[in-house]
């Protein structure tokens, strides 16, 4: 994606079913689940470079004993850094208790962090506030009972966090933070003291206090605890939970919009973002991972057995398409199809724009997410011919042209364009961002044909046209084409995104831009202001009446102004702006139907919200998130 933007975590957890002793005995050192954590949270880099951390608990320690541990980065390399400090723990138990230390699982556990049954991962984008130590998962809620302690990690916005709150203060809390993670953490937390005490009134008149604690750790009913916590969750989210006394979770939103899958056998059970880290992580067939279903939990008790449990009746499930556009691995099979799928379905439009004239075409792409796209639009440019062919020789459809030209002509294919990946825009303040972004581009010289050939470039998505306009074009110009066809392998993005992914301002999509200035030109502007005296007078409406700005105009319409605002005076050749259409994302990947950035169609009450009170920001020049 040549607009970089910030976007959904990754979350990790790992539980062993089997004693520690166990995986020593067989695996031959004491950091099995350490070394397994580690590719599992390297191999979902990807979803997040602001910071990470890692928790550990341990099962059944001994009063005295400390049984939760946690190390939080932001270091420039997170994931390392945390290795490594855990990985002089094992030295020191080492040099503690010699070489016998490293074999004997119950030593480590009485004496070094990080030996315990059950560990969790998380790596973060922080779409708004600072970057700090403290706004790094796992969090952690303590209590001197065991079972009242709650390590949670997740990947997840909250659109209602003001609603939550509220019933905070409504209970009697007196919440340190207003934002989802601590809400949600608290609330969670708040039904987990209750089910402590439940079960501690069950059993106060036939026990000591000693006894109890036991049932207690025994006993709790996570899946129950889930229920009565998220019933009143309006947003996206994939959130896990450590308990004190060794049980775990995984609770998934009930539209699906964020993702969550996990691997159980005899010895472990595992929970990723991704399928390809769990492949990787535990060398198994994809075909053994399965996904957490919609609205439904992983529940992991104390003693290992697990079920996946239903936490909230789940509705039509909007998987995030974009996971499978863009932030996720291509390494997954299905993934990777997919995206092929979406460059292969623009096939219509591009021989469209270029007049069929494929001799005097050029085919690249923008780096580097974007490759797989140009193979699948590649490869149906090649069905394209063969299909010509057969028209011509089957068929007997006369042919403008030398035949053995037709035989061996194939898709002129160049690698035009070149990311320099030391310089990174994302970091750079608004003000600073056009200087940087338009460094970043190089290009490949002479191999197109100055005022000839006909540059067609596909990018997996134009969030805000920044890069296109101030750094692209410029650099594809140099080369003198006759024209330049630029192809987005998703749709127009016309909505904020208010789930994970850090697209909240209206002024900063090129697609909502390009409208505004079409309402402008044609004198029908006055649409804005009634839209927004809808957005003020509704703000808890059902209806996302912003898509009233849009409706004036066609794809295509919207298509060219787009062209038409990041084509400077400077620029020399023709420029138009190709996206890819709903109906064909749908056919590429239809097992993920999450489309609000795109339509407008939001899952949840709360996206309509978010969406209507942008726009109301928008119009009264505020340039704050809208949830």
């Amino acid at each position: 994606m040549s607009d970089a933007i910030k976007h959904e975590c990754g979350i990790a957890m790992v539980r062993l079913r089997k004693s520690p002793q166990y995986y020593i005995d067989k695996y031959g050192t004491p950091a099995y689940a350490s070394n397994r954590m580690y590719v599992l949270m390297q191999k979902q880099i990807n979803r997040g470079q602001d910071g990470a951390g890692v928790a550990n608990v341990k099962i059944n320690t001994k009063p005295g004993t400390r049984y939760i541990s946690r190390y939080r980065s932001i270091e420039p390399s997170a994931v390392n850094y945390i290795f490594e400090k855990i990985s002089k723990k094992y030295k020191k138990a080492k040099k503690l208790g010699g070489h016998d230390g490293l074999s004997d699982a119950e030593w480590l556990k009485e004496n070094i962090a990080f030996t315990g049954e059950v560990w969790l991962g998380h790596l973060r984008y922080g779409t708004h506030g600072e970057n700090s130590i403290e706004t790094c998962h796992p969090f952690l809620k303590q209590n001197n009972w065991r079972s009242r302690n709650l390590v949670m990690a997740g990947n997840f916005n909250m659109t209602n966090v003001e609603e939550l709150f509220g019933k905070l203060v409504q209970l009697g809390q007196h919440p340190k933070e207003k934002t989802d993670t601590v809400t949600v953490m608290e609330k969670i937390g708040h039904f987990l003291d209750e089910e402590n005490q439940r079960i501690f009134d069950k059993y106060k008149h036939q026990y000591t206090n000693e006894q109890i604690t036991q049932f207690i750790e025994d006993e709790l009913d996570v899946a129950r605890i889930l229920r009565r916590s998220c019933r009143d969750f309006d947003g996206g989210y994939a959130m896990c939970g450590l308990i004190g006394n060794g049980s775990s979770f995984v609770v998934r939103d009930p539209s699906g919009i964020r993702p969550a899958y996990y691997y159980a056998d005899e010895e472990i059970i595992v929970v990723a973002s991704e399928k390809p880290a769990i492949k990787s992580a535990f060398n198994i067939d994809f075909k053994a991972i399965k996904e957490i279903q919609p609205g439904n939990a992983l529940v992991i008790n104390k003693d290992g057995s697990y079920s996946e449990e239903e936490i909230i009746p789940a509705r039509e499930k909007k998987s995030c398409s974009f996971e499978r556009i863009y932030f996720s691995r291509g390494t997954d099979p299905d993934i990777y199809q997919e995206r092929k799928n979406l460059g292969k379905a623009l096939i219509p439009q591009i021989l469209k724009a270029i007049d069929f004239d494929l001799k005097n075409t050029v085919f690249s792409y923008i780096p580097n997410t974007a490759e797989t796209a140009f193979l699948g639009m590649i490869e149906g440019l090649e069905e394209y011919l063969v299909a010509k062919r057969k028209e011509v020789f089957l068929e007997g459809k006369p042919h403008m042209g030398d035949l053995e030209e037709l035989l061996n002509f194939r898709p002129r294919v160049e690698k035009l364009v070149s990311k320099d990946v030391k310089l990174r825009t994302f970091i750079t303040n608004d003000d600073d961002r056009d200087t940087m972004v338009s460094s970043v581009y190089d290009t490949t010289y002479e191999v197109v044909r100055p005022g000839v050939d006909t540059l067609v470039v596909i990018d997996d998505s134009i969030v805000r046209g920044t890069t296109l306009e101030k750094s692209i074009l410029t650099t594809l110009d140099k080369l003198n084409p006759k024209r330049i066809i630029i192809v987005s392998s998703a749709p127009q993005i016309r909505y904020p995104d208010c789930y994970g992914i850090d697209m909240s301002r209206m002024k900063d999509f090129i697609a909502f831009r390009a409208a505004t200035a079409l309402l402008k030109e044609r004198k029908i502007d006055n649409i804005l202001e009634e839209v927004y005296e809808a957005c003020h007078a509704n703000p808890k409406a059902s209806e996302n009446f912003v898509k009233k700005v849009y409706e004036p105009f066609t794809d295509e319409e919207i298509s060219d102004k787009i062209a038409e605002i990041v084509t400077s005076e400077e620029i020399r050749a023709e420029v138009k702006v190709i996206y890819q259409t709903v109906d064909a994302l749908h056919n590429c990947i239809p097992n993920h139907l999450g489309d609000w950035y795109f339509t407008g169609d939001y899952p949840t009450d709360g996206g309509t919200w978010v969406v209507n009170k942008a726009f109301k920001n928008y119009m009264e020049g505020k340039t704050i998130r809208a949830y």
